[in-house]
């Protein structure tokens, strides 16, 4: 029941309500430890990779919304698709110091003379490790917060369990409108993103569309344009958090005090990176969005 995909022997509209109630159910019981109706079938895990595994399946549901836009119609799935967003937007305190700190760990283990032993790098690695351990107290510890979001989050199962998909119209005709909305997003995307002067902004929206790309492959069956679209998508996450890790060594008091050379070798790293990971990411995106969107839908067809 649990599975992310439609099965062959199941009608294509009760396949979908399936997998966005399953999705839903396994939010909601990683918020309350593991608790709930199908506690049975989830393992409680480490408070930090439940807001993880939480926050990944909520962004299943989006993209699985998107798809089915066509048939719900637009305006009723945004209105859910910001639900859930807003959602995930309370837990991601937790998440984001966790990825500064990974962020900053894999840039020096890349560089490890020019950064491993740097008075400087380790400062600062101490005090992203403080504001880590403070913003898990906050979420993760605020057991009213994770009750509120799972309390939003079972009224929105409760409307997904009231949906009346055709039982006899196939996953083409309920999902080409949202599919080819997914891809020609993605392909303006790549246009953006690769035109001179175009920012992080353009390039993080990009990364929203490959994902809801990859999602929309994977409930679809279509495993090859699953694993592309994964793969894009953590080249453009990969430079996202080396974004983030550049401001955060940019405003950091002490680096820009005392250690002003270990923050302009921490900031050339970043910026040599980040450089590498969008021109990697523009030609696998150019390649991927290769086809125009008729011809890509038949092919998620064959």
């Amino acid at each position: 029941m649990r599975r992310f995909g439609l099965s062959s022997d199941e009608p294509a509209g009760r396949g979908m309500q399936r997998i966005a109630l399953a999705q839903l159910d396994l939010a909601i019981e990683q918020l309350r430890g593991g608790s709930g109706d199908g506690a049975r079938e989830t393992k409680a895990l480490p408070p930090e990779r439940a807001v993880h595994e939480t926050r990944k399946a909520l962004k299943r549901v989006r993209a699985l919304l998107r798809l089915l836009e066509g048939e719900l119609g637009a305006k009723r799935a945004d209105r859910e698709r910001t639900v859930l967003r807003d959602a995930a937007a309370r837990l991601a305190g937790a998440r984001d110091a966790e990825v500064l700190v990974s962020t900053l760990d894999a840039l020096v283990e890349r560089h490890p003379r020019r950064l491993g032993a740097r008075r400087g790098v380790m400062e600062l690695r101490a005090d992203l490790e403080r504001e880590r351990m403070r913003a898990s107290a906050r979420t993760l510890g605020d057991a009213a917060t994770r009750e509120l979001v799972a309390q939003e989050l079972a009224e929105v199962r409760a409307r997904v369990a009231s949906w009346k998909l055709p039982a006899k119209r196939s996953a083409a005709k309920l999902t080409d409108v949202g599919l080819e909305h997914i891809y020609r997003a993605g392909r303006r995307g790549v246009r953006r993103a690769g035109k001179r002067g175009a920012g992080p902004r353009a390039l993080h929206r990009w990364r929203k569309h490959v994902k809801d790309l990859r999602y929309a492959a994977e409930i679809l069956e279509v495993a090859g344009i699953a694993r592309r679209a994964d793969g894009l998508g953590e080249m453009l996450g990969e430079e996202h958090d080396l974004m983030l890790l550049a401001e955060r060594v940019r405003t950091h008091r002490r680096l820009k005090r005392r250690r002003k050379r270990t923050r302009k070798r921490l900031l050339r790293a970043i910026a040599r990176q980040r450089r590498r990971l969008r021109e990697r990411a523009l030609r696998k995106g150019e390649r991927l969005y290769a086809r125009r969107p008729g011809r890509f839908l038949r092919k998620m067809r064959a």
